[in-house]
């Protein structure tokens, strides 16, 4: 019997290595020093640091980094780096956000950092993953992190709703998805995505491919809220604590993202002449096209009914979802791997201008809704625009980022998502494209709102403004500046997200 070369290479996976060990160190340092809260906030942002800087040289051309590695499970392509620097900046920007929370709610720390940093693991462990097996291990990392930040306000049965609601829904979904795995595997033969992307127009069972790529599609659906999955969404959100909300809309959302697009358009390509690979990207084409309408109706329609911010965004975050899946089905019917590349670059740079946008809303709303989040409701904003020039304008922009209006980040996103799905000339996908104006319309009403609720509502109570801490003001400053970056010189990044990752040959 011969044994396979485990091709075993530390680089590769060296950003993820440097994150975990992070996570590690913080949480031994809070057992020994468990009243230093601002030290694991620090270490913790180091530790982001330095693997962001790893995965740039990673990305240069000469960093000596193979295509793949670990018996073709860990692969070093332009989906991973883009997607990874996403989650580094996520959870940078969590940890900046989380400085209010902490000091307000008395919340353990150490705990709560070394959760987010082992979360950011598993998101990047999702990005890096070319083998069924450790995109789900990678997933479970995530996931079993947030449904404990979830519930970290112990004290607050609404935050303890909200872990034990996201609890029992999240491993509902995750049996869906490891039963889709394991029927593919029937199917193939194979958990490694490159070899069941060579089986699958030859799959030893169609029906059990079908079967497994619908339950995964189930999962996926639920990891990135899209309608008719997405009915945990609005009570974990409102419940959970506001930093913890904003890094659950956007970080585990892009890595859901992630591990749907290495799955579905790089593991279950067309194969030329091959009628069950044909009529399995017809069948999961039309099942995410209908999602995608759902989800971006659903969202919209049921955000304007909100009177808590919170929810209100919840539902945004539905929308959105809804948006991010157009890019995704541009890029599942590209004619041709370049087309391919650059639809999948655009969900990724939508998904960036999403994050800072809605990290940057939700930093606002930690800073005003106080302890225990009690003033997130429409009213509790009404006439704060000139009381606060610098928080409400911010809030408008990101509200109005979110709309997407032009020189914005959400612009520039949502048109780069949209164009794929156009110049496929697909019908159905034409009219996702029409659905996903119309919504983007609707969505108008409930962003305005609460900028008419700032500026043109009376205020009946007193409302000292808040002060405004270090590491707010740093938030702040990174949020506007990327919004308005983002949508005016965005060129640059979604060429460099769309550069091909350069690499030596696997060993």
């Amino acid at each position: 019997m011969q044994l396979a070369d485990p091709n075993v290479n530390i680089p590769i996976i060296l950003p993820e290595l440097i994150v975990a060990v992070a996570g590690v160190v913080v949480m031994l340092f809070d057992c020994f020093f468990p009243r230093r809260r601002g030290i694991t906030g620090a270490m913790s942002l180091i530790g982001l640091a330095i693997a962001a800087v790893v995965l740039g040289m990673m990305w240069s051309t000469d960093s000596g980094v193979p295509a793949a590695a670990w018996g073709g499970m860990i692969v070093h392509d332009s989906l991973r780096l883009s997607f990874s620097f996403v989650f580094l900046l996520v959870s940078a920007l969590t940890v900046l956000i989380s400085t209010i929370w902490v000091d307000q709610e008395d919340v353990p720390a150490g705990e709560y950092h070394a959760l987010l940093l082992f979360a950011t693991f598993g998101m990047m462990l999702m990005a890096s993953g070319n083998d069924l097996v450790v995109i789900f291990l990678g997933l479970e990392t995530l996931s079993i992190a947030t449904y404990v930040m979830a519930g970290l306000r112990k004290s607050d049965l609404r935050s303890n709703e909200s872990s034990m609601k996201y609890f029992i829904l999240g491993s509902l979904a995750s049996a869906f998805l490891l039963y889709g795995m394991a029927l593919t595997y029937g199917a193939t033969g194979s958990t490694n995505l490159t070899e069941i992307a060579a089986r699958v127009g030859d799959p030893n069972f169609p029906a059990l491919l079908l079967a497994g790529a619908a339950m995964m599609i189930v999962g996926f659906g639920f990891k990135i809220a899209a309608a008719p999955f997405h009915v945990w969404t609005p009570d974990v959100y409102e419940g959970a604590p506001s930093p913890i909300t904003g890094f659950m809309a956007t970080g585990p959302k892009a890595a859901a993202f992630a591990s749907l697009v290495r799955v579905f358009i790089l593991g279950f390509p067309i194969a030329a002449g091959a009628q069950a690979a044909g009529y399995l990207q017809e069948s999961w084409i039309t099942a995410v096209a209908i999602m995608a309408i759902l989800t971006m109706t659903v969202g919209n329609v049921a955000a304007i009914m909100q009177d808590n911010v919170k929810r209100m965004l919840a539902y945004s975050s539905i929308s959105h979802a809804g948006y991010a899946l157009v890019g995704f089905l541009g890029a599942g019917m590209a004619a041709s791997a370049e087309a391919r590349d650059v639809a999948v670059a655009a969900v990724a740079f939508y998904l960036l201008t999403y994050a800072v946008t809605n990290l940057g809303a939700f930093a606002i709303i930690t800073l005003l809704g106080q302890r225990n989040d009690r003033r997130t409701e429409f009213e509790d904003f009404n006439g704060i625009g000139f009381k606060s020039p610098l928080l409400s304008f911010s809030l408008s922009l990101f509200m109005l980022s979110l709309l997407g209006l032009p020189l914005t980040a959400g612009f520039i996103g949502k048109v780069l998502v949209f164009r794929p799905a156009l110049e496929a000339g697909n019908t159905l996908l034409t009219i996702v494209v029409v659905a996903a104006v119309i919504n983007t319309a609707i969505s108008a009403y409930y962003y305005l709102r609460l900028i008419v609720v700032m500026f043109f509502k009376e205020r009946t109570t007193d409302w000292p403004v808040p002060r405004l801490t270090p590491a707010f003001s740093a938030v702040l400053i990174i949020t506007v500046l990327a919004v308005f970056y983002l949508g005016i010189f965005g060129n640059g990044v979604i060429d460099k997200f769309s550069q091909p990752a350069t690499s030596t040959a696997s060993r």
